[in-house]
């Protein structure tokens, strides 16, 4: 039947009608991966795929999304807990998200995978499609599990993998191994190590399946080739079991022997040579896996390049598995010659993989920029664009490990490559450098930006007022009004202005708003001056707040009322509350609820005397006013009747 539908296939293929070429590669590889599926064979009907073929637009099947994009969305669909099956369900149908054996398999191998969202994946294809999980898909669930620090579930699943006949693999033991030592679990240790050892986490099945017969010769081969050295005798031994090797049982072998892989290699060769099996592209790949453990990478590359001389392509699934273990060892440099290996075949690494590498580089002890440029020069040249998410997530590394000084390096890299940054990512890049205290940094990146503009200098200038350095805060503010003119440079000078404030030196805040309204024509915000007036009056720097009370005039600002009353009812003078009345108005002095509120003010402040002494200055329409002279002969009265209740 299955040699029926690939006749099926390929007639359909090289029929002349359908001019697609690319989507008959497509197809092909599509088979040959169906032929070599773990999974239980299902023959697909052929009109499934006749839409592939067609020329009419509106009957095009939309082509799938990457493993990578599936992954991502899986994460969100179970991002949040509590949601019913059902719920599950319509979410995965509207997002054309389908669980497949490679989709659990790449969600719970991407090492940024939360440990709670993977318990819910896990759980729910555990309960409603168990058979999408492999021994593969336990083991990464796993680590997982033992990533999270739970102890307990960790346990339980070597537990129901006994049941299942899965064994724990090299990767995940050496993973809960190292996090039990960390916390310290000596017992959980020592435990794990007694059933690794015996053999106790690889139990079998006992169904008489199939599958379990597989098993039962895998775990026979394995144990022989580990407990001697080999050699004539272990070779005699293999040969004499008169075993039937297939792809699925050379694979299976291969990731019973991880802990040995120099064992892993020769059991590799042998079989070949013996003329017992012509090795495919996935036991290939599960030989990559065993050999991209090592320390050592100098065989897995000699390894991968005469696999790919055989014309068989690295499976993602082996991709992710080596690259994690290279980025764990600190070996960057064969992670990013992984990558550009991979970029090169048929299954190319998505674009997150181009800045989880990136990220890992400017973290790394010494930042080597040739790898960074090769990371991204691989990323172009395989039609990749970075974007601003990219430049983000790299910024955001640099930070971390505070080596914001490369921020200029990483910029000339990427856009050599082609990136052109937005305006938002230029205002982070400099409020980080200013903020940061890099001066010379910051000064390179703004001469770097090609005209840059008003915001770019705004988060400049806010970054040095944030580092407390109003000199290059005040300098940079000045080169923004030059280059960009007067008139946007409000929002700036207010947070330089609160900066002065807030740093006690409110007569610098003053004499640089005075240079730049005089000498740039800048206008500044009403709640500006209002802020500066307070702290002036607040140093008893009467004359200078007289002045900033002209300027808000000039820009048709009404005056800072409420500062001054409050300043000379408690410390001012009668004089200066004349020379104040008479200088907020063009007439000669102000209307009448005006003195009423300072008369107010003085007396609450109990400051009758001079309240009294101002009254004298005042004009004769004042003294006599109605409500003034009921204000004071209240309080008068006040007084007096106080006075005698105290005698």
């Amino acid at each position: 039947m299955r040699n029926q539908w690939l006749r099926l296939l390929l007639i359909r293929c090289n029929t002349p009608s359908q001019p697609y070429i690319s989507q008959v590669h497509h197809l092909r590889s599509l088979t040959s991966s169906l032929l070599h599926s773990r999974a239980p064979h299902v023959t697909p009907k052929p009109f499934v795929f006749s839409h592939q073929f067609t020329s009419s637009p509106e009957l095009a099947v939309e082509p799938p999304k990457t493993p990578s994009d599936q992954a991502t969305l899986l994460a969100d669909i179970f991002a949040t807990p509590g949601r019913s099956s059902d719920e599950i369900k319509l979410d995965l149908d509207l997002k054309n998200v389908v669980i497949t054996y490679d989709l659990i398999l790449s969600f719970l191998r991407n090492p940024d995978t939360d440990p709670d969202v993977a318990k819910r994946v896990f759980d729910w294809v555990l309960e409603t499609q168990s058979e999408k999980l492999s021994s593969k898909s336990y083991n990464s669930m796993l680590g997982i599990l033992v990533r999270g620090g739970f102890v307990k579930e960790t346990w339980d699943m070597i537990g129901i993998m006994k049941t299942k006949g899965y064994g724990v693999v090299k990767g995940a033991f050496v993973k809960i191994s190292e996090r039990f030592q960390k916390d310290g679990l000596d017992d959980d240790v020592e435990k794990l190590k007694e059933l690794y050892a015996s053999g106790s986490v690889s139990c079998k099945k006992t169904d008489g399946s199939k599958e379990n017969a597989v098993d039962l010769v895998c775990s026979r081969i394995s144990n022989i080739i580990r407990r001697e050295v080999w050699g004539d005798d272990v070779e005699k031994e293999l040969q004499d079991m008169n075993v039937r090797y297939s792809s699925d049982l050379v694979t299976r072998v291969l990731e019973n022997l991880e802990m040995e892989p120099n064992k892993a290699l020769i059991f590799f060769r042998w079989v070949q040579e013996s003329g017992l099996f012509k090795h495919d592209e996935r036991s290939f790949n599960a030989m990559a896996r065993v050999l991209g453990d090592e320390d050592h990478s100098q065989k897995f590359w000699r390894f991968v390049n005469e696999m790919r001389s055989e014309g068989h392509e690295m499976e993602r699934e082996t991709y992710v598995h080596v690259l994690e273990r290279f980025v764990k060892r600190k070996m960057i440099k064969d992670a990013v010659d992984l990558y550009e290996f991979a970029m090169i075949g048929a299954n190319k690494p998505s674009a997150q993989d181009c800045t989880f590498l990136l990220k890992k580089i400017v973290v790394s002890k010494e930042l080597d920029m040739d790898l960074f440029l090769k990371v991204v020069g691989v990323f172009k040249a395989n039609g990749y664009v970075l974007t601003n998410a990219n430049l983000d997530a790299v910024i955001k590394s640099l930070t971390s490990v505070g080596r914001m000084t490369e921020c200029n390096k990483i910029l000339v890299a990427m856009e050599e490559a082609g990136y052109v940054p937005s305006g938002s990512s230029r205002c982070k890049i400099a409020f980080k450098l200013s903020s940061g205290g890099k001066t010379d940094e910051a000064l390179e990146f703004m001469n770097h930006v090609a005209a840059p503009d008003f915001r770019t200098w705004e988060s400049l200038v806010k970054g040095y007022c944030v580092a407390r350095d109003l000199d290059e805060a005040s300098n940079s503010f000045r080169k923004m009004v030059e280059k960009e003119g007067p008139s946007c440079a409000g929002h700036a000078l207010d947070v330089l202005i609160g900066t002065y404030c807030r740093k006690n030196r409110p007569v610098d805040a003053y004499k640089f708003v005075l240079e730049m309204v005089n000498e740039k024509g800048v206008t500044p915000w009403h709640s500006t001056y209002k802020a500066l007036t307070s702290k002036l009056l607040a140093k008893k720097r009467f004359e200078e707040a007289l002045m900033v009370m002209d300027m808000m005039k000039d820009h048709g600002y009404p005056p800072d009322l409420d500062s001054f009353v409050q300043y000379l009812s408690r410390t001012g003078s009668a004089e200066e509350a004349t020379v104040f009345l008479q200088a907020m108005t063009v007439k000669r002095f102000p209307a009448t609820p005006v003195f009423l509120r300072l008369f107010e003010a003085y007396f609450k402040a109990g400051r009758q005397n001079e309240a009294q002494n101002f009254l004298s200055k005042c004009p004769g329409y004042i003294k006599n006013h109605a409500d003034v002279l009921n204000l004071f002969c209240s309080r008068n009265s006040r007084v007096t009747r106080n006075e005698a209740v105290s005698v």
